[in-house]
């Protein structure tokens, strides 16, 4: 698959829990897209996660405030092949399904440095690196990070890095706050604020 300008269409790859989906989901976005020169990002919420120990919001919740999130990238197209798959879901097999549904394209797997610290421990790990390119969201003031990248870059064929702003803030933090009642306006486009008010998630039992 080409674009018009006949190069491979390159796609970007945007997993995770997104439990709730905040601003700095959207600063990596948008860097991907501009530094990347994505045609098309998918935001792809995990399904069953494997890796973590708490349980998350429902498929329903999350895709619709991801929806709700990234509205205004045109880019970005919300994915919500891994909730629909039964049993542990994997990124090695949802790259696999891609490459097939768009032979030819250039895909661009985005992953945390954390995540790419540990990428070793990822299911059939050895097998990314040939099914995308893998690009790291690193802190631009990371203690290390260039090298710890630049040791990575050895290991994974092709690895880019994208050094982002810092921004204090995580899905973490924003449930916190809205257990203790607090504001989380900052954190959160108002869209997802609200649907979070709404369906009273993230609320203490």
């Amino acid at each position: 698959m080409t674009t018009s300008a006949s190069r491979p269409l390159r796609i970007g790859v945007f997993g995770g829990a997104f439990d709730p989906p905040h601003l700095g989901h959207l600063a990596l976005a948008k860097a991907a897209i501009a530094e990347l020169s994505l045609d098309k990002l998918l935001v792809i919420p995990t399904g069953h996660a494997w890796h973590k120990a708490r349980a998350l919001s429902s498929a329903e919740h999350r895709l619709a405030m991801a929806t709700l999130a990234f509205a205004d990238i045109p880019e970005v197209q919300v994915d919500a092949r891994e909730t629909r798959r039964a049993g542990a879901s994997y990124t090695v097999d949802t790259l696999r399904e891609l490459h097939a549904e768009n032979p030819g394209a250039a895909l661009h797997l985005l992953i945390g440095e954390d995540q790419a610290l540990a990428l070793h421990t990822w299911h059939e790990s050895e097998a990314l690196p040939a099914l995308a390119i893998i690009s790291v969201a690193a802190r631009a003031d990371s203690t290390g990070a260039k090298g710890q990248f630049d040791a990575l870059s050895a290991e994974i064929p092709g690895l880019t890095v994208l050094y982002m702003p810092p921004m204090a803030v995580s899905a973490t933090e924003i449930r916190q706050r809205v257990a203790s009642g607090e504001s989380i306006a900052p954190l959160v486009f108002e869209p997802v604020a609200r649907y979070i008010d709404q369906h009273l998630l993230y609320r203490p039992h």
